[in-house]
């Protein structure tokens, strides 16, 4: 497991029955996990005493119970700054246990000795992206939500990236890339973080068991002769470490060497000691000479 241990403005403080207990900067929110299957004792006082609360509903999606939250409120790891806004379905905009992979990145692209060139996918509100101009690559941030481009836009300006070389794109991932291949554009790194399920903008259908391994070769046609690493994210429950590393060992190993791992992405929980899993990530990356 790779764990995102670093944290200073967020903390996993326990999880039980379907919950997180979390910390948020100064801010305590509850909010769903069905990762959290046991029903540990919930000891700490804040799981009574939070700011917000995300309470699901029977009949599909949930709300927020807020008793002392602002709209939105800012939160660090390192130099980073990332703007956290409560929203639909649980989530805040930052996906904490993927810091892990943003010090991989950041780590392989400071080390590269040139210029690095990164291609971000379904990139959301482009914490990756931050991370990757941040260690000085430059980044082609693509989703296909109007509103998460411009959220990732402020937190490029928070984190005071926003005058690096990087390109804004609202767009369908695969249809962005048809076009990439066709203009001759290639890129020295792919992050991807494809959802479960979802539309494009005119209401294509993904769907990641269907979709993947067609997704992942078309994006290999936009690597770079000598490119650095792959990051491929799945929340999907059920599809193993293992499925990735495969897909990732046939399209890219095949076609330009090196080697796929993959694992599970945790963070600590200070009530436990242990380790919750939050989904998984395969890195594919070129094996220097």
């Amino acid at each position: 497991m790779w764990l995102s241990d670093k944290w200073k403005d967020y903390e996993l403080i326990d999880c039980s029955a379907g919950e997180r207990l979390e910390r948020w900067g100064s801010h305590i929110l509850v909010r769903p996990d069905p990762q959290a299957i046991w029903d540990t004792e919930r000891r700490d006082p804040r799981w009574k005493k939070y700011d917000a609360r995300y309470v699901r509903s029977s009949s599909g999606g949930g709300h927020w119970e807020k008793n002392s939250l602002p709209a939105s409120w800012s939160i660090s790891y390192g130099a980073l700054r990332f703007n956290v806004k409560p929203m639909n379905f649980k989530h805040t905009g930052v996906f904490p246990e993927q810091a892990a992979n943003w010090d991989y990145a950041a780590a392989r692209i400071r080390s590269a000795g040139r210029p690095v060139s990164v291609l971000n996918l379904f990139a959301y509100t482009g914490a990756a992206s931050v991370a990757a101009l941040a260690a000085g690559a430059s980044v082609c941030h693509v989703d296909a939500a109007k509103g998460m481009v411009a959220w990732a836009r402020e937190n490029a300006a928070a984190s005071g990236v926003a005058d690096k070389p990087v390109r804004w794109i609202t767009d369908d991932c695969a249809k962005f890339i048809a076009r990439e291949i066709r203009r001759g554009r290639r890129y020295d790194a792919i992050i991807m973080d494809p959802p479960s399920y979802g539309r494009g903008p005119t209401g294509e259908v993904w769907k990641l068991e269907d979709d993947l391994f067609a997704f992942v070769k078309l994006c290999a046609q936009v690597l770079s002769d000598d490119p650095l690493f792959v990051i491929i994210n799945s929340y999907t429950t059920g599809l193993s470490p293992s499925v990735l590393t495969y897909i990732s060992q046939t399209v890219f190993a095949r076609r330009f060497g090196g080697a796929s791992r993959s694992e599970e992405l945790g963070l600590p929980v200070t009530a436990s000691s242990l380790a919750l899993p939050c989904g998984c990530t395969c890195r594919w990356e070129r094996i220097e000479k």
